[in-house]
């Protein structure tokens, strides 16, 4: 019952904070028996949860840090999650001993279960894979050669768009699995560290075959304003069409970095892009011209919408406002550590909402009857969504404005940089129609680019 109540919070959690959410590959993971999910970990606790929320397995179990269990009010929750704690180096001096946590582990994929892995170890805010920690290699091998059951690694790349903002977007891509066969078997038993080592190079290629990756982020913002310019203004990007544009752009900004026409592009596109920082000003601004009429339609739209939502975002914002302040003050008073605050906020979250709506139905149930219950929870829930809606509305309201003011304030400037954008876009066009592998399977159509449109998402 616990387990299913979580799963259900896990899918309502994730698809509030993301406003898009998309799965790519999925065919790749198996309808049933025991599996090792390997991802990257560019997000902390969310990267797990995506992956719980998406994966289409449950239970999926995790190797989390054992800290955790320091806090007493997580334990029954870990433990409906059947996570398995895993003792870290650097938090016990290097002297740690996890044989239990993997003789653990060993249990839950024998008995056909599920495990999240990720083997970079820690979360990270590096613009590319680091090096990967070779455990997950050796528990698939080990779990191999004991001969009960052989569980395949998947490769899993959370490709985040804006990853902190809210009601952003997420690409999930599960890669092909990587069976554990005879050749392995028979290379393990031979040596067994080389072909952990070996094993394990053979995930780190796969999790860059479905995450992106950059050099720095240096050439990480380079590559997105490039691809900015060149992407067409009628076209939507999903984000799988996001994170491909930017690999293609990666890979052949890296094949063709010394080129000295390339290294000329970079350093005007990088130029632009600190003028329109310098300004307070976004490149899809100055795509077209923004009439004052278009602009004082789009804030009176943004204003009726507020004024819409209002009454019913009210009470959901002022009922759910105490979970709030009590899962903050949890977060801030309780944890040992400052990158254990978010952890604690969320989990706190998670075990008061319940509270709360238990608490709110059974007041209405008592005071009047049991569908008066049932229907106050169902208005909470919608006035709940009504004000993350009203947020959104707000603040789009506030940044319409803001760009209204910052352009007619800037006059002659806007004019110089949009000639400099138009610039920029036709010589990165020219430069991908000359340098594409003809064989490649094009994003955009000629009619794409010919066509005017709105602003880039």
């Amino acid at each position: 019952m616990l387990q299913r109540l979580v799963i259900s919070l896990v899918r309502i959690v994730t698809n509030t904070f993301f406003r898009r959410i998309e799965v790519v590959g999925l065919e790749n993971v198996p309808d049933s028996g025991p599996a090792i999910f390997a991802g990257n970990h560019p997000n902390a606790l969310m990267d797990g949860w995506l992956l719980t929320a998406k994966c289409g397995r449950w239970p999926l179990h995790f190797l989390v840090s054992a800290k955790l269990w320091n806090y007493r009010m997580l334990v029954p929750l870990l433990n409906a999650c059947g996570a398995v704690p895993v003792y870290r180096r650097e938090d016990h001096d290097g002297d740690v001993d996890n044989q239990s946590s993997f003789d653990k582990l060993y249990e839950v994929i024998e008995s056909g279960q599920c495990v999240g892995i990720f083997p970079e170890g820690i979360s990270h805010a590096e613009s590319q894979i680091v090096r990967l920690k070779t455990g997950t290699a050796r528990v698939a091998l080990n779990i191999a050669d004991r001969g009960k059951i052989s569980a395949p690694i998947i490769p899993c790349g959370l490709n985040y768009i804006h990853r902190h903002r809210f009601r952003s977007q997420v690409l999930i891509e599960f890669g092909q699995p990587i069976a554990i066969d005879e050749r392995w078997l028979e290379n393990y038993r031979q040596d067994e560290q080389a072909t952990v080592v070996r094993l394990t190079g053979h995930l780190s290629e796969a999790l860059r075959n479905v995450t992106l990756n950059a050099p720095d982020w240096k050439t990480l913002r380079f590559i997105q304003s490039a691809r900015r310019l060149y992407k067409p203004s009628s076209k939507e990007l999903s984000p799988s069409q996001y994170v491909e544009l930017n690999r293609r752009f990666v890979d052949a900004y890296l094949a063709e970095k010394d080129n000295p026409e390339v290294r000329v592009l970079q350093e005007d596109v990088e130029n632009y892009q600190s003028r329109l920082d310098m300004l307070g000003i976004k490149d899809h601004q100055l795509r077209s011209q923004i009439t004052p009429g278009y602009a004082f339609r789009k804030i009176i739209v943004r204003c009726l919408t507020m004024l819409a939502l209002l009454p019913l975002a009210i009470p959901g914002a002022i009922l759910h406002l105490p979970v709030g302040w009590a899962a903050a003050t949890i977060g801030e008073r309780f944890s040992y550590e400052m990158d254990d605050i978010a952890t604690l906020k969320v989990f706190a979250t998670i075990l008061l909402l319940p509270v709360l709506y238990a608490a709110i139905a059974i007041f209405v149930g008592l005071t009047f009857d049991f569908w008066w219950a049932i229907a106050a929870i169902a208005g909470l829930t919608l006035s709940f969504f009504a004000s993350v809606r009203l947020m959104e509305a707000e603040a789009g309201l506030f940044l319409s404005v803001i760009s209204v003011f910052r352009l007619a304030r800037l006059g002659r400037d806007v004019e110089d940089l949009r000639e400099t954008r138009a610039d920029l876009v036709n010589r990165i066009r020219d430069r991908v129609e000359r340098k594409a592998d003809p064989g490649t399977k094009r994003i955009f159509t000629d009619r794409d680019f010919s066509d005017k449109g709105g602003p880039e998402r």
